[in-house]
């Protein structure tokens, strides 16, 4: 039980550390330990307003960097989202509640990344970490109904 919640913490504990480098690049393992630098001209309205970039699709291309880096949002929270349900306990909604605090937390990363110079805060990006989450948890549900049969 402490290692699901000792798992739990340190996940939530990297992604936010990633979140938080600016310029980060997942193929140069070396832009992984940039010191952080805050936005200083960014506030909330200005990351959520309508019309902000935290809205709009990406402007940059398909390239292995883009890639590598929808991969680890998938992965990363999926993990995460398996993590949450763990941690729940025994009840109704468990699956239901666990991608909704998952999406909680995807939501309020993206809008931390914003802060940060050099990185982007996106809705897409919080629609995908929730779909990898959606799918291990589905992933999960299958295969405990298999299980009972």
């Amino acid at each position: 039980m402490i290692l699901k919640r000792v798992l739990l913490v340190l996940l939530l504990l990297s992604i936010s550390k990633f979140s938080h480098t600016p310029h980060l690049e997942v193929t140069d393992p070396s832009s992984w330990t940039n010191s952080s630098v805050w936005d200083h001209n960014a506030t909330l309205w200005s990351v959520l307003h309508p019309g902000s970039e935290f809205f709009t699709a990406y402007s940059y291309g398909l390239n292995v960097e883009f890639i590598l880096r929808k991969i680890a949002h998938l992965s990363f929270f999926g993990i995460l989202g398996l993590l949450i349900y763990w941690n729940l306990q025994q009840q109704r909604y468990r699956y239901i509640k666990a991608w909704l605090y998952l999406g909680l937390f995807a939501f309020l990363d993206e809008v931390h990344q914003a802060f940060i110079i050099g990185r982007d805060g996106r809705l897409i990006d919080v629609i995908i970490d929730s779909a990898g989450a959606a799918i291990m948890l589905l992933i999960l549900y299958s295969k405990k109904k298999v299980s009972k049969q």
